[in-house]
């Protein structure tokens, strides 16, 4: 998660938190501390494990990933296929008249950019399905966290991160996943973001054949008027 993201987490799971001990009575362990005196109870919480380790977090992964993959092998497959079409292009060069090359290399250059466009396209798309479900996730997971954070009697949630030393006790990371998965699950539905919006698709190549360069290998061109080999020896 980007430190931007966990700046936001943080500021947004710390609002949330005193309103839930503004708006609720505090616990009998809570109340326990504060009357006798000693330091208000604090817990610790590793937030990029709470999401990666979820099941909702594993979903977003898991789905990331194969879109990558995907979009990936057409990547490849797509510049196969431009090769193959610019070396005919070249090769059908020398017997073709210039103004019907200039405009086969115009029409060839203007779907290459069209291509490059849709396949940047798909890849921003999955870039903001994941920041999507990410958002989506913290959205889910804040009513979770605030009531375990409730039932612990806690006042303050440390990032683990920024915790020099601190007792495994403390740490409510496997108790908020377990709560998540519970009650949350993977978090697939309806309401899940479409990860390839109506993009437009990558223009096919064209239907028209490529000229074919004259040569002994073409029938119907002029044969070529090669050098004769000198076998004199000299």
């Amino acid at each position: 998660m980007p430190a931007a993201r966990r700046r936001a987490v943080a500021r947004v799971l710390a609002a949330a938190l005193v309103t839930a001990g503004l708006s609720a009575p505090v616990s009998a362990q809570g109340a326990g501390f504060l009357s006798m005196g000693e330091a208000p109870p604090v817990v610790t919480l590793d937030q990029e494990r709470l999401f990666a380790d979820s099941a909702f977090g594993r979903r977003v992964t898991a789905t990331v990933e194969e879109a990558a993959r995907t979009l990936a092998a057409e990547n490849r497959a797509l510049e196969a296929e431009l090769v193959a079409e610019e070396r005919a292009l070249t090769d059908a060069r020398p017997s073709t008249p210039p103004e019907e090359f200039r405009r086969l290399a115009d029409d060839f250059d203007a779907r290459v950019e069209e291509i490059r466009a849709a396949q940047e396209a798909k890849s921003r798309a999955i870039g903001a399905f994941r920041d999507a479900e990410q958002q989506r996730f913290l959205e889910v997971a804040l009513p979770v966290l605030a009531q375990v954070v409730f039932e612990t009697g806690a006042v303050a949630v440390l990032d683990t991160r920024a915790i020099v030393l601190s007792i495994d006790e403390i740490d409510i990371t496997d108790r908020v996943l377990a709560r998540l998965d519970s009650e949350v699950g993977d978090g697939d539905g309806p309401e899940v973001p479409a990860l390839w919006p109506d993009l437009p698709e990558p223009p096919a190549a064209p239907v028209r054949p490529m000229p074919r360069p004259s040569g002994p290998s073409a029938p119907g061109g002029p044969p070529l008027d090669l050098p004769q080999a000198d076998d004199s020896g000299d």
